[in-house]
């Protein structure tokens, strides 16, 4: 349960109160809840959803669904993503580029980046097929986005210190498997677009990943942050095709 929590700390802007503080390596040792805690963030934004669905029209309802979302994970993910843009996208030497994505101010390529995986969440959302079928493209987004971490914290840290780092740590083996369960459950619930949704989101974290090794040497929290906003995205892209 403790690790449940850290991982709902880690992920979320929930007030969540740990028992102790963490050690390190407990970021990595908390990994197999990643997907869980998605799950949670994912219910809350799909709830969200439904509610703003029952007073606004389609567009209003997927931005605010969209912001809600943001809000629920304190923009920590996008906050990567931006830095992983403005840094890896940069005409720079290694090290230039690890300090750009340390540099709280945001640039171009961040800006560019931001708004356009933001405009396209959007635009998914008012695509996504009604009922349940759109629910479960919201969860499964927020649990496999999540479970991607997993394979991106197993490459080389780009920092000796810092996230990356600290969860390659504490990672273990068996988290990969027992992790998968959630989104593996939702995928199979939600049929043909869901167990398609899952490679793709794989696919598009690949890219990610392999970027960021070519041009910082590794990963770090922001390439974290990257992966699970690009999975999120891909999942939702997946379920938003016309059949």
């Amino acid at each position: 349960m403790q690790r449940l929590l850290y991982a709902l700390s880690l992920l979320t802007a929930l007030p969540v109160r740990l028992q102790q503080p963490p050690a390190p390596g407990d970021s990595g040792r908390a990994a197999g809840w990643y997907p869980a805690a998605g799950l949670l963030l994912g219910g809350a934004a799909a709830a969200g959803g439904w509610l703003f669905g029952q007073i606004f029209p389609p567009l209003i309802t997927a931005v605010l669904t969209v912001m809600l979302w943001a809000a629920l994970s304190g923009g920590l993910h996008l906050d990567g993503l931006a830095d992983c843009c403005d840094g890896l996208l940069n005409t720079s030497t290694p090290q230039r580029r690890l300090e750009i994505m340390r540099d709280s101010r945001l640039g171009s390529f961040g800006a560019v980046g931001l708004v356009l995986v933001l405009f396209l969440k959007i635009a998914a959302l008012v695509s996504l097929p009604a009922g349940m079928e759109g629910v479960l493209a919201i969860l499964l987004a927020a649990s496999a986005g999540r479970w991607l971490v997993l394979p991106a914290g197993a490459q080389p840290p780009a920092r000796p210190d810092g996230m990356g780092a600290d969860f390659s740590l504490g990672l273990q083996p068996q988290a990969f498997v027992w992790g998968a369960v959630l989104p593996l459950i939702l995928a199979a619930l939600s049929g043909i677009r869901g167990l398609a949704a899952l490679p793709a989101a794989l696919l598009a974290a690949a890219g990610v990943i392999l970027l960021a090794r070519r041009r910082i040497g590794g990963v770090t929290g922001d390439v974290f942050g990257a992966v699970v906003e690009v999975g999120e995205l891909a999942t939702l892209l997946v379920f938003s095709i016309r059949l």
